[in-house]
């Protein structure tokens, strides 16, 4: 775990909930804020940031030949809700809330907010189900 306090906050940049799993080679960098919240699963080798070197899209993006070490750093915090499993190899990325009871598929990679009780897979990560309370399942939904 990274926790680098450019911005001087007062309050904790990495909040852990109750009963919460971590498994190895787990690289969490803060530099703002990440919350991880209850009851949530993270398998091995993820990473989680809410920081970038650098920006890359709109006015004002850095340019490549700029030194990478010399961007700023930009940052978006970090929101993992209760009952959420994260797969293996998976990257999460500044700015992105993943919602109650989701899960994140192996080698994801989420650049975008995950609504609640969704599986997402792929790179970048997409809604393939959604959980129908009233069937009581899983629903696959399709991607256009």
């Amino acid at each position: 775990m990274d926790a680098f306090n450019i911005n001087n906050r007062s309050e904790p940049l990495i909040t852990i909930g109750k009963n919460v799993q971590i498994n190895d080679d787990v690289h969490i960098g803060a530099t703002e804020k990440i919350e991880i919240h209850d009851n949530v699963l993270i398998a091995s080798k993820v990473f989680i940031t809410d920081h970038n070197h650098g920006k890359y899209s709109g006015p004002g993006a850095d340019s490549p030949k700029t030194i990478p070490d010399d961007r700023p750093i930009y940052s978006s915090p970090v929101v993992i809700e209760k009952n959420v499993w994260i797969g293996e190899f998976v990257s999460i990325l500044p700015g992105v809330t993943i919602g109650e009871g989701s899960v994140v598929g192996t080698m994801s990679v989420v650049n975008k907010s995950v609504p609640p009780f969704c599986i997402v897979v792929g790179s970048p990560a997409r809604i393939v189900k959604k959980f129908d309370f009233d069937k009581n399942e899983w629903i696959s939904v399709k991607n256009d």
